[in-house]
């Protein structure tokens, strides 16, 4: 697709996915899961097998409202981003989307690079015309990045999230394109 330089001069590959790319999608997911509190699973929790994931990525590949992209850096997934979208006619104009960065690459640019890449891939597909995602109202960098992008909060999901006994809030932001 495209390379990009992070902030800290690293050049980022940010491509599609193939279905070799499967096992380290789903090695990346586990791993970032462990990383943050900000994710809807924990480490480990992704339990995907290579081959269900093989299956996913062809089907995001093929699709006409649903993509995934991967940022790589030196053949290793760093972040993968992603357009989910129903299928049926009523709800196939909205697009779902999540970004996830590794640890170590946050703050860089690539999320930015990729929210961009797939605000314009929407506008380009001739189908979507929403794009909706949750994050928690902890997670104050990935609002203002959602904010920078255009997207405006929609609603509160109260206590929608428990770790280690403790409650908190998801807000529901979504971007009209």
């Amino acid at each position: 697709m495209k390379t990009i330089t992070t902030k800290k001069g690293q050049e980022i590959i940010l491509r599609y996915p193939a279905r070799e790319d499967a096992k380290q999608v789903v090695e990346f997911y586990n791993m970032v899961g462990a990383e943050t509190e900000y994710l809807s699973f924990c480490g480990g929790e992704y339990r995907v097998t290579p081959e269900q994931q093989e299956k996913m990525i062809a089907e995001a590949n093929s699709s006409e409202n649903s993509t995934m992209i991967l940022a790589v850096a030196d053949d290793e997934i760093v972040g993968i981003g992603t357009i989910s979208s129903n299928q049926k006619i009523k709800g196939r104009h909205v697009g779902t989307l999540g970004i996830v960065v590794a640890e170590k690459y946050c703050n860089t640019g690539i999320g930015r690079s990729m929210m961009d890449e797939l605000i314009m891939w929407c506008r380009l597909n001739g189908i979507t015309r929403k794009i909706s995602l949750v994050t928690s109202q902890e997670n104050k960098g990935a609002i203002a990045l959602y904010e920078k992008c255009g997207f405006e909060a929609e609603g509160i999901l109260k206590n929608e999230i428990c770790i280690d006994g403790r409650f908190s809030n998801l807000v529901y932001m979504g971007l009209m394109i």
